[in-house]
């Protein structure tokens, strides 16, 4: 029983190394970002320019700018989630979001994929779900 708690603790431990590593790689794509924004805002185009471009220019400002965003925000929720995976296993609350948790972790390798079976191992275990289920006494004030 005092393993499977120092085992927990250990794993939420990681879950913040995760969530913040993942939520930094997910800020890779600013640069398309920004480089997008000025696009669309004509920061490339020198003046009388956009009436001798053979396609229009703002696709591509468009192109540049919802893509990353999209990366950028997804990437953030998804490192949310897994801290939010941690913080919960500190608690000892949520056992299946957790366990989901785990499972959808295993797709930001290798740390990810590192995280999610052992995390898959642990929860997995009859005494660590009895950890989960442990009812609290209500204090009578």
């Amino acid at each position: 029983m005092n393993d499977d708690i120092q085992h927990l603790n250990i794993l939420s431990i990681f879950h913040y190394v995760v969530a913040g590593i993942s939520g930094l790689f997910s800020l890779f794509p600013i640069f398309h970002l920004m480089m997008g924004i000025s696009m669309l805002t004509g920061g490339f185009l020198s003046p009388g320019a956009e009436a001798e471009a053979p396609f229009p220019f703002w696709l591509f400002g468009l192109m540049f700018t919802l893509i990353p965003a999209a990366i950028i925000f997804f990437g953030l929720v998804f490192s949310g989630f897994i801290a939010a995976a941690g913080y919960f296993l500190a608690k000892r609350k949520n056992h299946m979001f957790c366990l989901i948790m785990a499972g959808v972790s295993c797709i930001f390798m290798p740390f990810g994929t590192v995280l999610g079976v052992f995390s898959i191992i642990v929860l997995s275990r009859p005494s660590v779900k009895e950890l989960f289920n442990v009812i609290k006494p209500v204090s009578a004030s």
